[in-house]
């Protein structure tokens, strides 16, 4: 059941919900803010495997009517969500933080704060790792920023565990606000990192060059096999969630059947869907009539063939 992406979502729930909950009551017991502001991580990574959760079940329905592509964006859009809520919680954080660095406060009971924080550290790299795989192993976005919270969770944590070792072992309580801004800063660093990584998704912006390169490979290949293909222009790609949407126009020579030009774009999808297992391709059938030369191609929007 943990192996599907709605299972493993809920793992990060239950795995965050009891992690908040230690926290708070070690946060209370200490009166640490290094603790509290852990706990308010959690809690946003609470938030964020719950809008997982829904995403990823949403994401899988089939295209309808109102959403003749799919819901995949909704993974993307999930994503976004996290990292947003990710520098809600920093803000917090380094408000607090610094409100006591310059008050000061009080700390006790360090040894059970430390306790809950170092198990914390290793439950959140446990549920992170291998939440991380199934996200590779479903193509889920959502998954992977889920994970990506929680190996952020696990850093920070050491930060806070090694902050309140440095004030039980010097009594200077600032080392408690000084770990909670070092906290801050992780976090602020993490939700960019989301942000900008589902933001172009959201916006449509190419794959990588690389990816680019192994669809013009596949379809170089079939080229070579179809000698009625005069060339290919205008192709381009986005992604959703985990699938890559490619589209383009293949040329065909003088005399070459509708039936022949069929077969030889059902045999470049093919190829571009081996490729790019997770891909849905589009092409236009055109007359070689058509055909712009690379050069003259590679100074418009889209990448020449």
């Amino acid at each position: 059941m943990i192996r599907t992406k709605s299972g493993a979502a809920g793992l990060s729930i239950a795995s965050n919900s009891i992690l908040i909950a230690l926290k708070l009551a070690a946060g209370a017991i200490t009166g640490s803010i290094a603790i509290i502001t852990e706990a308010i991580h959690s809690a946003i990574d609470l938030l964020a495997s719950v809008v997982a959760f829904v995403s990823v079940r949403k994401a899988d329905l089939p295209a309808d009517r109102e959403h003749p592509y799919g819901h995949e964006k909704l993974e993307n859009l999930a994503a976004a969500i996290e990292g947003m809520l990710i520098l809600v919680g920093a803000g917090i954080i380094i408000f607090e933080a610094t409100r006591r660095l310059v008050t000061g406060a009080e700390i006790q009971e360090l040894g059970v704060g430390i306790a809950v924080i170092a198990f914390s550290m290793v439950a959140n790299v446990c549920v992170s790792t291998f939440l991380y795989r199934r996200a590779h192993a479903l193509g889920s976005a959502a998954l992977e920023g889920d994970a990506a919270h929680l190996r952020t969770d696990a850093l920070t944590s050491l930060g806070v565990l090694l902050g309140l070792v440095l004030v039980e072992v010097t009594g200077e309580p600032a080392f408690d606000a000084i770990a909670a801004l070092a906290v801050a800063a992780a976090i602020v660093v993490a939700g960019l990192r989301i942000l900008t990584r589902s933001g172009r998704v959201l916006v449509d912006e190419a794959p990588p060059a690389g990816e680019l390169d192994r669809i013009e490979a596949a379809i170089a290949a079939q080229r070579d096999r179809a000698p009625e293909v005069a060339g290919y222009h205008k192709l381009r790609a986005r992604r959703a969630g985990a699938t890559y949407y490619v589209d383009l126009h293949l040329q065909f020579r003088h005399g070459t059947s509708l039936e022949q030009a069929h077969a030889t774009a059902h045999a470049v999808r093919g190829a571009i869907e081996a490729e790019i297992v997770q891909s849905e391709v589009l092409i236009h059938l055109e007359p070689e009539e058509s055909f712009r030369p690379p050069e003259e191609e590679a100074r418009g929007p889209y990448r020449a063939g």
